[in-house]
């Protein structure tokens, strides 16, 4: 979705066209459910925290500033809301093993599992900022300069944090000996 299209959405859904909502709903919904996902460890969170990122858009779209992507404006809310709802809940739940299960045999749906548990645990431990970089690099597949323009932070900060992050990661994956 480019910036004209996503700025004619804004403009339709500023004049009260349900339908533009819908459509920009549709199109971010699902990486803004992934970020919140991978950042708080728990579906249930991830869909609120889905729905508080829609309404506080929705509330602030004439705050939008067009000459910046409507993708890292929206992406920046839901960091930061995902970052809110984390402290308030302030301890983590498991990887629920009903997400990431699909349709494999039992052997493979096992050691997937296991892997899934492992990477989400290991994202758990690492700082905030460090998982923020990491979900956003590896999961949202966002660029250096997409994440620099969602967080608000220099691309050498960007590039730093990952570095760090994959070193912790890796670390806390060795530990476990999954790595």
């Amino acid at each position: 979705m480019g910036n004209n299209r996503d700025y004619a959405l804004i403009e339709r859904c500023q004049r009260g066209d349900r339908r533009a909502l819908e459509e920009m709903v549709g199109h971010y919904e699902k990486p803004i459910f992934n970020a919140a996902y991978r950042i708080l460890g728990n579906p249930d969170d991830a869909a609120d925290t889905t729905q508080v990122v829609f309404m506080k858009a929705f509330e602030h779209l004439g705050q939008y500033d067009p000459k910046y992507k409507f993708f890292s404006w929206i992406y920046r809310i839901a960091i930061n809301e995902s970052i809110n709802q984390l402290k308030r809940v302030k301890n983590s739940q498991p990887l629920d093993d009903t997400e990431v299960a699909g349709t494999r045999g039992p052997d493979a749906t096992v050691e997937a599992d296991d892997l899934s548990r492992d990477i989400q645990q290991g994202l758990m431990d690492l700082t905030e900022d460090y998982r923020t970089v990491v979900v956003l690099r590896h999961f949202s597949e966002c660029s250096y300069r997409q994440i620099s323009e969602i967080l608000q932070i220099p691309e050498k900060t960007v590039k730093s944090r990952l570095y760090s992050a994959r070193q912790s990661m890796k670390e806390s994956l060795r530990a476990r000996g999954t790595y």
